[in-house]
C-alpha cells in the first residue's frame, strides 16, 4: 500500500549514489543498548541458529574430553597391553587439532583442486566460469545512474508489515513512453504517513537531497536520498528518549524536548527558509522545527482535534496554514506565534491544504466529505471562526479527498 508520494526536482539527485558505511561495533552495541535492534521475541530461525551453536559447542567439549582421557591413558605404564592403541587414539585426536577447530586459516583444504592451486585471471572476461556475469552487473550499474533528465519519485509504503521508502526513477524511453523502475529502498521503523522533500544541507555544501518522514511514531526521520543501504536516518526530530519501567510492568514514556507525543500526520518544508520544517500531529499541535539544530522553535495549540495538514505560503514564506479534524483552517504568521491567527470553519475534517502558486492570497482545502473548497485570505477574520462562504466548492469525489495539489505551470488548475 502506497501511503504518500513526493516528487524530486530534476537534477537534484546524485548521478551515482553513495553506499553507506557499515556501522561500527560500538554503534551496533549502542543500538542494542537502546533497544533499536530488539524485536521482543526470538524468531524461529534465530532459535535454530542458537541450537546449532549449542550443538557445536557440545561436540567440541566432548572431543576435548576424549583427548584428555586419551592422554591420561597414554601416560600409564608402558607395560599396559592397550597402551599402543591408546597412544594411537591420542595421536589421531591431536592431528584433528580440535583446540583450533573454529579458527580461520589462511589456507583452506581444496576439495576439488587439480593440484596446481587456484588459478587467477587478470580480468573476469578471461575467466571461462564467469561468462555472461558482467552483462547483468553492467545493467545493474547502469540502472543506478540517475540522469539529469530523469524524474525521481519517493513512495512511502507498507507491504507485508515491512515499512519502506521506495525510490523510483522515471525515464523517457525515447519513443514517447515512460520507463519507471525501482532505484533503491530505505527501510523505516514505523508505518509512514507523510513525506516532505527538502534540500537543506545537513551535511555541508550548498544543497542536499533529503526526505522527511512522519509516521505513527512521534519522531520525524530525515533520510539522505543520495545514500543507499542506510541503517539510520541523517537526523531525527523529536521522538522518545527512553522507556522507564515502573511497577506492575507499566512503562513510562519520556519524550525529547519539544517532541510531538503522537503520530505525525503532515509535513511542510519552507522553500525560502530552507532549514525550517512544519509538522502536524494527532496530539493537536503544530510545530516549527529548525532542521540544522534538530530543535523545535515554535509549538502552536490552536486546534481542538487532530491536525492533518500544514502548508507554507509560496509568496509570504512566514505564513503557515493548518487544517484539523475540528473542522477548521487556521492561518498564522510564524513571526508572531502568540497571535491567534485567522480562522475559517468548514463542514468536514480537513484532509489536505494547498496554496495557489500563482496567487499569494488563495488556497484550497480538500475535505473528508468529498469536496474541494477554495478560499481568499483577504476575507478572513482574526481570532474567530468566519461565517463567510468559500470562494468556490467542487464536489470532486464521493468519499474523502485525501490530497489536492496545484499545477505549478498552468494557473487555476488543481
Amino acid at each position: 500500500m502506497i501511503v504518500a508520494v513526493s516528487w524530486l526536482p530534476k537534477g537534484v539527485a546524485k548521478a551515482v549514489p553513495v553506499v553507506a558505511e557499515l556501522p561500527s561495533k560500538e554503534e551496533i552495541e549502542e543500538l542494542l543498548k537502546s533497544g533499536a535492534l530488539e524485536d521482543g521475541e526470538e524468531s524461529g530461525s534465530e532459535a535454530e541458529d542458537g541450537d546449532t551453536e549449542v550443538d557445536a559447542e557440545m561436540e567440541f567439549n566432548e572431543a576435548s574430553q576424549a583427548l584428555a582421557v586419551a592422554e591420561a591413558l597414554g601416560a600409564k605404564s608402558k607395560t599396559n597391553k592397550s597402551s599402543s592403541r591408546v597412544d594411537h587414539i591420542a595421536d589421531g585426536l591431536k592431528e584433528l587439532d580440535m583446540d583450533n577447530y573454529d579458527d580461520d586459516e589462511d589456507e583452506e583444504i581444496e576439495l576439488f583442486s587439480s593440484g596446481r592451486g587456484d588459478v587467477y585471471y587478470p580480468s573476469n572476461d578471461q575467466d571461462p566460469y564467469l561468462k555472461g556475469v558482467d552483462v547483468d552487473d553492467s545493467d545493474e550499474e547502469e540502472n543506478l545512474i540517475i540522469q539529469p533528465k530523469d524524474s525521481v519519485i519517493v513512495c512511502a509504503r507498507n507491504e507485508d508489515d515491512i515499512c519502506s521508502l521506495e525510490v523510483l526513477v522515471c525515464e523517457d524511453s525515447g519513443d514517447g513512453n515512460l520507463n519507471i523502475f525501482p532505484h533503491h529502498d530505505i527501510i523505516v521503523a514505523a508505518f509512514p504517513l507523510c513525506t516532505a522533500w527538502l534540500d537543506c544541507p545537513l551535511k555541508g555544501g550548498e544543497k542536499g537531497n533529503f526526505i522527511a518522514v512522519g509516521s505513527m511514531e512521534p519522531a520525524i526521520e530525515i533520510w539522505d536520498l543520495d545514500i543507499i543501504e542506510q541503517v539510520e536516518p541523517s537526523a531525527v526530530l523529536g521522538g522518545v528518549v527512553e522507556v522507564q519501567k515502573k511497577k506492575k510492568n507499566k512503562k513510562k514514556i519520556q519524550y525529547k524536548e519539544g517532541s510531538h507525543t503522537d503520530s505525525v500526520l503532515g509535513l511542510a518544508w519552507n522553500k525560502q527558509y530552507r532549514n525550517i520544517l512544519a509538522s502536524a500531529s494527532s496530539d493537536r499541535q503544530v510545530k516549527i522545527w529548525d532542521i540544522t539544530t534538530q530543535q523545535c522553535n515554535i509549538t502552536s495549540e490552536h486546534h481542538t482535534d487532530k491536525v492533518q495538514s500544514v502548508a507554507w505560503n509560496h509568496h509570504e514564506a512566514q505564513v503557515l496554514l493548518s487544517g484539523s479534524f475540528d473542522h477548521s483552517i487556521v492561518m498564522k504568521d510564524a513571526r508572531i506565534p502568540t497571535h491567534p491567527g485567522f480562522r475559517w470553519s468548514v463542514a468536514a475534517d480537513v484532509e489536505s491544504l494547498a496554496w495557489d502558486p500563482h496567487s499569494s492570497h488563495s488556497f484550497v482545502a480538500s475535505l473528508e466529505n468529498g469536496t474541494v473548497q477554495g478560499f481568499d485570505i483577504r476575507t478572513a477574520k482574526s481570532g474567530e471562526a468566519s461565517d463567510l462562504k468559500p470562494s468556490y466548492t467542487i464536489h470532486a469525489h464521493d468519499k474523502a479527498v485525501s490530497a489536492v495539489i496545484y499545477n505549478p505551470s498552468i494557473p487555476n488548475v488543481s
